[in-house]
């Protein structure tokens, strides 16, 4: 069954190359990025593992967890680790896990067999601190992912989560915001924009982003 924005993230046990994993447990209460591999050794991934480790000071101001899963097994993935590091110039700082027995990919739907019916697809979940799914992406084996565009999402849920706002096309970090159309009280929002806004339409409010 298929994971839906807004449903809790199945929790597992399952081995790691960082040891046994309790999923929630490890999650503790900070956000999360579980991310699924075709496989060890295979070119796209080496790259994405690389770059995630490179995000780690990234991650920690989002205060975001990032776990990786691949259907091989922990020996494969230790080894695999030392190649990553080697050919990325960098150190992995994140648990990958050992899904030899497919239990996590049934949970989360991760193998599509009119892709592959043996390898998962390269798919990606952000998980608030109430372990509820709040953004789903899966990409072709052939493509890497943008990992700039999952931060960016990140800063978007987080913004929204404490700001009666929306974020409009294209949205970075600092620029305008748009105000929910279910926020009307103009004493309100004088309250919770003290810079003001403009109206485009009176649908469409943009206002300076309220936490910078």
């Amino acid at each position: 069954m298929s994971i839906r924005l807004g449903d809790i993230a199945p929790d597992f046990e399952q081995d790691s190359s960082e040891g046994r994993i309790r999923f929630h447990e490890w999650l503790g209460n900070q956000w999360g990025i579980l991310f699924s591999h075709p496989a060890d050794f295979t070119p796209v991934c080496t790259t994405e593992l690389g770059f995630t480790a490179k995000l780690k000071d990234e991650f920690a101001k989002r205060n975001v967890k990032a776990i990786a899963l691949s259907v091989d097994p922990v020996d494969s993935h230790i080894k695999w680790i030392g190649d990553i590091n080697e050919t990325q110039n960098t150190a992995v700082n994140f648990p990958i896990l050992a899904d030899a027995d497919r239990k996590v990919s049934e949970l989360y739907d991760l193998i599509h067999p009119n892709a592959n019916d043996t390898l998962t697809v390269r798919s990606l979940f952000v998980i608030d601190p109430n372990k509820k799914v709040r953004l789903t992406i899966t990409y072709p084996a052939s493509t890497g992912r943008n990992f700039h565009e999952i931060l960016r999402v990140i800063d978007s849920l987080q913004l929204t989560d404490s700001h009666k706002v929306a974020t409009p096309a294209n949205w970075q970090d600092g620029d305008e915001v748009v105000i929910v159309p279910s926020l009307k009280d103009e004493d309100e929002i004088k309250q919770r924009f003290p810079k003001g806004y403009r109206a485009v339409k009176p649908y469409l409010r943009l206002t300076p982003q309220p936490n910078k």
